[in-house]
């Protein structure tokens, strides 16, 4: 009997013994497999694309004409090309849903206006900051209940659901101050900002950089206060995907050493914190009472030299405020403040006559256009522009100022640095056609854009609204 239990003794030792060979093999092969699995970033190199969760709205990534923009999406299509793979773009329209498919493997990282908080690093990976922000409460500009955060007691503010900024809130209720928080399923920060403008809602939340440039669209709608300490936006990997975050890092370190990431943010940022309240009121209550008479004609002389019409309007309104009556103290006549010389040349009998004008105008800015083929867009353009506004003759200077220097004549940003030194005696007395004030026509581009962005935002948002309605 003794031994019967002693062989049965040694057999299961040998049993377990062998299970316990075996899952360690196991064990062991499922290690090395798991650290041979190629990493997110050799997935991507050897696949050639990486695909970027972003969101549709005109901070992360917009398309318009045909032409995809946004400041988020020319950072990440940077980050491509600086990892030599094409850009994939899979846009979501809900801040709760994002991590997820970043962690379900529907993207490789997330570049979405995000701020950095402690609850998404414990299920997302987060970059270095590349913006400081703060949450600013949004009232309209005459509001004055609400001041400082105190007041919010008794108030309800409206947020997008799953955003920080719901969070901020609850934060400020749990410490005592009884504020009612209205969540949206699907509504954009941009359009609770429009609310507050329309005093459809009395009160929302953004962060200071999409509050400060929604305020051209909104003038209306203003920060009143802020509701946070700085936070900071980052781009989000999953957290296996330490080489892919390190690259992103040595990406952001190289494009702000270079200057590339100022350029990218002061094409969507610049000037926002120059506002001129008054004529952003008078230029949205004239696209109301007075463009409309002029449109027809402003649309049909567009069309025949191949302009958008907003354009178009957008520098009539820089140039005459739509006042068909305009006279400048230069000589100049009319919606588009064309000169005696200029208009004889085109044609014109009546320099008060719109049409007569407008056709003028556009015709002269067509010509001007096509003299400088060798630019590529937008540059053509705008050296069309300033053109238009200071004279062949000075972008003419201007652009040989740009040769000596080293710079390309055909590019905007190399006049942007010449024009304005041509009212020095040090580079106007060497140049063909003298002095003039530069820093002028840069600033009445300047204007045409952010006349032509507010009014392509609205238009976008007029089309918007009839198609829900229909």
């Amino acid at each position: 009997m003794a031994d019967n239990d002693n062989k049965n003794h040694k057999a299961l030792n040998r049993l377990f013994t062998s299970a316990f060979i075996f899952l360690y093999i196991f064990s062991c092969v499922l290690f090395v497999y798991l650290n041979s699995k190629p990493d997110e970033l050799t997935n991507i190199l050897q696949k050639g694309s990486i695909t970027v969760i972003t969101r549709n709205n005109p901070q992360c990534y917009m398309l318009d004409k045909d032409q995809i923009m946004g400041f988020e999406y020319e950072l990440a299509k940077l980050f491509a090309d600086y990892l030599g793979v094409d850009l994939k773009i899979n846009p979501d329209e809900k801040w709760d849903s994002m991590i997820s498919a970043l962690n379900s493997g529907r993207g490789s990282f997330i570049a979405a206006n995000m701020t950095i908080t402690n609850k998404r690093q414990q299920q997302a990976a987060f970059s270095n900051g590349y913006i400081s922000t703060r949450q600013y409460v949004i009232v309209r500009r005459n509001n004055t209940d609400i001041k400082k955060v105190e007041d919010l007691a008794g108030k309800t503010v409206h947020v997008r659901k799953g955003t920080s900024y719901q969070k901020r809130l609850e934060l400020i209720k749990k410490d005592g101050i009884d504020i009612t928080i209205k969540l949206h399923d699907n509504t954009p920060t941009y359009e609770l900002i429009q609310q507050v403008a329309k005093r459809t809602i009395e009160a929302t939340v953004a962060d200071q950089n999409i509050a400060l440039f929604n305020r051209k669209y909104y003038p209306r709608a203003t920060p009143a206060f802020p509701i946070s300490d700085d936070q900071y936006l980052g781009w989000a990997v999953k957290q296996s995907s330490k080489k892919l975050l390190n690259k992103i890092n040595l990406f952001f370190d190289k494009i702000n050493a270079n200057g590339k990431f100022d350029e990218i943010y002061n094409k969507y940022y610049a000037g926002i914190d120059n506002f001129d309240y008054v004529d952003l009121i008078k230029y949205h209550i004239r696209l109301k009472t007075r463009l409309p008479k002029y449109r027809p004609i402003i649309m049909e002389a567009a069309e025949k030299h191949d302009f958008d019409w907003k354009l178009i309007a957008a520098q009539i309104y820089q140039e005459s405020h739509f006042d068909p009556l305009a006279a400048s103290h230069s000589g100049a006549f009319g919606l588009m403040q064309l000169m005696f010389s200029t208009a004889a040349s085109l044609g014109v009998e009546d320099l008060f006559d719109p049409v007569q004008n407008i056709n003028a105008g556009v015709l002269y800015l067509k010509i001007l256009y096509d003299h400088f083929d060798k630019a590529d867009s937008p540059d053509r353009l705008y050296l069309a522009l300033a053109a238009y506004n200071i004279g062949q003759g000075h972008i003419l200077d201007a652009r040989n100022l740009a040769r000596q220097t080293n710079l390309d004549p055909d590019k905007w940003q190399s006049l942007k640095k010449t024009l304005p030194l041509l009212q020095y005696r040090k580079y106007y007395k060497n140049s063909k056609y003298g002095y003039c004030i530069g820093t002028q026509t840069l600033n009445y581009i300047k204007q045409i854009m952010l006349y032509y962005d507010i009014l392509q935002h609205r238009e976008k948002y007029h089309l918007t609204a009839a198609m829900k309605n229909n």
